[in-house]
């Protein structure tokens, strides 16, 4: 959610800050600041509201020099969207700054302490409470890493946080507490980077280090100590990234959401490579740590998920249960970790839990990873980060999508490969449990291996009567979106994607439940969008749009290319290439895309940065 960035070498630290913040503005943020220590000009605070642009004309009036620094883009949780709310805090005596990611639980008794003893406060923030605590413990100790660690001790909640103090001008020190978010540290050659997520250091270096709950790293120029909050030493890995910092640019598209839709071919390839053995009809999951005794063990699955990966678990559940015939239960995360759920009796070790997460840093999909280890249940995560706190969760290994920096808040090409990770490991439990043969499993395969040619012509065909409908339709105040069966959470994702980035109010249904009550929403100024591919309820869904048109509806399809019924039917067609019924999804979702981008577009709204939306909701 918020961003942070840190640095301590021989670079210019403000260019290495700015330059890291930007890259995470697809995190979402209200307000930025940056903090920089030169020992002859002394401690440097510059912070803004808005965008990162205005924090640049604010260095530009108001330069900043120094070899250590840290900055922070900041979303509101505790105080409003003010410059004195934005980080980075200090402490009362002005030496010691702190950026924080999460929320202080208990920052209000915290405050009210340090306010008894004479503390005072300038900003709303529960960060400027760990800048005053650890400032006051600091007094004390006189050493930045005590104070910090001591100050730790006492928050409740999620935190990640860097600080650094201007009497220790060459230390950073970084921390994480529970789920908060990423804390990562780049190492590099007499100089080193903090950040709250990859892209922001790949720049600089590929040879990262991701900090586990209750970590306390010191960050000099030369080296690098981990140790756990009680001080005992650790060892991390060092994890080498491939990813090209050259892939989080967006090149000549004018926005990353519209990049990396077209992004799709590529990255369902990406989610393929290595994992499928056409020749013999098997599926590979290496990361997986489960055995064929232990998934024929399996007789129920947890799904869980929030927001599009919540629709990626719906979909899946389809999946496994067809497949592989093993029962699906599909929960939001965020309800599931506060139901007290019953996972499994003693005497059936039979339960899996499946989290599905683009970023691995969802605070409440983490939350039910955790409850799902504490009752004794293993976890499998779909996750695209690589080395996130979910694939670290998950004991029974990530299924890593593989789909490379995905900028834009709104999920588009992580969504569709989440389904294709979903289908593979569907697949694998079928091959392990045996409801299907090899020869079955081939045809899966071969249809896989053509998804992504047929993802790219979806794009090219489907694009341009996409902007003609947006151009159409972008001033619509409504739209109901339709589906069955499979296709029922591709249309909640469509209404989603429409809602989330034009601000469009959207609903998705299952199209049998028009009756039930969206049915008296529709009139002829109303877009209703009908996914209809020819599978064995094509005729319902043909019943649905003659039952909207009838009110005057405006039908726009989703189905297969060259159906004539449907065309004859519907007062748009947009037509896919037909592939297995399982699969369908994954190309009937990339028009909806296409679509909201372009009607987004139109609206004038910002359709990688929708207004309070985050990429990665990493606190409550």
């Amino acid at each position: 959610m918020c961003g942070i960035v840190g640095y301590v070498g021989t670079r210019d630290a403000t260019e290495v800050v700015i330059n890291g913040l930007q890259r995470l503005e697809y995190r979402g943020y209200d307000s930025a600041g940056i903090a920089i220590y030169d020992p002859t000009i002394g401690l440097q605070l510059r912070r803004s509201v808005g965008k990162l642009h205005n924090l640049r004309q604010r260095l530009v009036a108001e330069p900043t020099r120094g070899h250590i620094g840290i900055g922070h883009t900041r979303w509101a949780t505790h105080g409003g969207v003010t410059e004195i709310n934005a980080h980075p805090h200090r402490d009362a005596s002005g030496g010691i700054v702190v950026i924080q990611n999460g929320i202080v639980e208990n920052y209000l008794s915290l405050k009210g302490r340090l306010i008894e003893l004479g503390y005072q406060f300038e900003s709303q923030t529960d960060t400027e409470v760990i800048a005053k605590l650890a400032g006051h413990y600091y007094h004390q100790y006189r050493d930045l890493v005590t104070a910090v660690r001591q100050t730790l001790q006492e928050l409740r909640g999620g935190n990640a946080i860097v600080a650094f103090c201007i009497h220790e001008p060459d230390t950073l020190v970084a921390a994480r507490l529970g789920n908060a978010g990423g804390v990562v540290i780049g190492l590099g050659d007499n100089e080193q980077f903090i950040a709250s997520d990859i892209p922001a250091i790949l720049d600089y270096t590929r040879n990262l280090i991701f900090l586990e709950d209750r970590d306390v790293a010191v960050v000099r120029r030369h080296e690098v100590t981990i140790t756990h909050l009680d001080g005992t030493p650790v060892e991390r890995t060092i994890h080498a990234i491939p990813w090209d910092p050259v892939a989080a640019a967006k090149g000549d598209y004018r926005h990353f959401m519209q990049k990396e839709i077209d992004e799709q071919p590529r990255a369902l390839m990406d989610v393929l490579r290595g994992r499928i053995d056409q020749e013999h009809g098997r599926i590979t999951l290496t990361d997986i740590r489960l055995s064929d005794a232990d998934l024929r063990r399996v007789r129920r699955i947890y799904a869980v998920a929030c927001g599009t990966a919540w629709h990626a678990g719906l979909v899946a559940k389809f999946l496994i249960e067809q497949l592989a015939r093993v029962r699906v239960e599909v929960d939001y995360a965020s309800e599931f970790r506060y139901r007290n759920p019953v996972l499994q009796s003693d005497d059936e070790r039979d339960a899996l839990l499946l989290a599905i997460t683009q970023s691995g840093e969802t605070v409440d999909t983490l939350a039910a990873m955790e409850e799902a280890r504490n009752q004794g249940v293993p976890s499998v995560a779909i996750v695209n980060a690589i080395g996130s706190q979910a694939a670290r969760l998950a004991d029974g290994g990530p299924i890593y999508l593989h789909a490379g920096p995905e900028i834009g808040v709104a999920s588009t090409k992580a969504f569709t490969s989440m389904l294709v990770a979903a289908y593979l490991f569907a697949l694998r439990l079928a091959q392990a449990r045996g409801t299907l043969t090899p020869a079955q499993i081939r045809e899966h395969i071969q249809a896989l291996i053509e998804l992504p040619g047929k993802a790219a012509q979806t794009i090219e065909q489907t694009t341009p009567l996409c902007i003609t409908l947006a151009e159409r339709y972008h001033k619509a105040n409504n739209a109901l979106f339709l589906g069955r069966q499979i296709n029922y959470p591709i249309a909640l994702e469509g209404a989603l994607k429409l809602k989330e980035i034009s601000y469009i109010h959207a609903e998705g249904y299952p199209a049998g439940e028009m009756k039930h009550g969206p049915i008296a929403l529709i009139d002829e100024q109303m877009p209703v969008i009908c996914i209809t591919p020819r599978d064995h309820i094509y005729e319902k869904m043909v019943s649905n749009i003659e039952q909207v048109r009838a009110r005057h509806g405006q039908v726009i399809a989703i189905g297969h290319l060259g159906d004539e019924l449907l065309a004859e039917k519907a007062h748009h067609l947009i037509g896919v290439p037909a592939t297995l019924p399982l699969l369908q999804p994954v190309l009937n979702v990339i028009p909806l895309q296409i679509f909201a981008y372009h009607v987004a577009v139109l609206r004038g709204c910002d359709a990688d940065q929708p207004r309070n939306l985050a990429k990665s909701v990493t606190v409550e």
